[in-house]
């Protein structure tokens, strides 16, 4: 019995996610660790359209959220870099005291 179209949507959500998850875990370089996190969230986010799309019409409040969870997800990840680049710094991290 082969898949339906939502169903593969939400299999490929759910193996996204667990990569992102894995290379969070994985991995010790900050900006490594936030792209990670979205992937994961790239993740989530297709497994919810999967979830909107399981009738003969698309959810129109779920479609609402995936677009959210996109502009939230751009937002953050500015907010990420910022906060790795305060936490780097120009010379690697380390702090010198005057």
């Amino acid at each position: 019995m082969p898949l339906a179209a939502d169903q593969w949507y939400g299999l490929i959500g759910i193996a996204v996610a667990v990569a992102g998850l894995v290379r969070l875990v994985t991995v010790q370089d900050l900006v490594a660790r936030l792209v990670s996190l979205n992937v994961m969230g790239v993740g989530s986010l297709l497994l919810l359209m999967a979830v909107a799309s399981r009738g003969a019409e698309v959810d129109p409040l779920l479609s609402a959220l995936v677009i959210t969870g996109l502009v939230i997800t751009v937002a953050f990840t500015g907010l990420g870099a910022v906060l790795i680049r305060r936490l780097e710094g120009p010379d690697g991290g380390e702090d010198e005291l005057p």
